[in-house]
């Protein structure tokens, strides 16, 4: 582990992992030993000697498509999460070959959206403020209203000084 490593770091990594649903991950088994049988047993092996390279290809063919069926079970969830068309990223993610489906999804995929603790409006969670209510989300700087970290002293583009008045005062536990 890196210093710089916190543990709601480590924490939303394991949300990320729990995303993966429990029929993906029993079909990515199956998928797994199915591909050994296939390969240990369906296959032909006439020469001894290239038994290891068997292995090598059995383990491979098998990670790569159980590693696929997973990322499929991943994306399934995922996309419910982010309020986008299931049933089209599902087909898109199947459909394409090679995973450009799922690389696709990835680059096209909305941001998650979280509530507006005042009026519980969904909003982008990189919004500063609510467009419903105005409510301040997040600290911005007075003068150009960009993103502040709660604990800068100045606006790292323009350089005002970020006191007291730019942050709410829920916010001023952080500091």
């Amino acid at each position: 582990m890196n210093d710089w490593t916190t543990n709601r770091e480590l924490h939303d990594g394991d949300h990320e992992l729990e995303m993966i649903p429990k029929w993906s991950m029993v079909l990515a088994v199956i998928v797994f030993i199915a591909v050994q049988y296939l390969f240990h047993h369906v296959m032909p092996h006439s020469k001894q000697n290239q038994l290891p390279m068997r292995i090598l290809a059995g383990y491979s063919w098998g990670t790569l498509l159980a590693s696929y069926v997973l990322l499929i079970g991943y994306v399934s969830r995922d996309v419910k999460r982010r309020g986008m068309s299931a049933k089209l990223w599902m087909l898109l993610v199947l459909v394409m070959p090679g995973g450009i489906g799922a690389v696709v999804y990835f680059l096209l995929r909305q941001p998650i959206l979280s509530r507006c603790p005042n009026c519980s409006t969904q909003i982008n969670s990189t919004c500063n403020f609510c467009p419903q209510c105005q409510f301040q989300t997040a600290p911005v700087c007075e003068r150009c209203f960009r993103d502040v970290r709660i604990t800068d002293v100045y606006c790292k583009q323009c350089g005002h000084e970020c006191g007291g008045e730019s942050v709410p005062e829920r916010l001023k536990a952080y500091r």
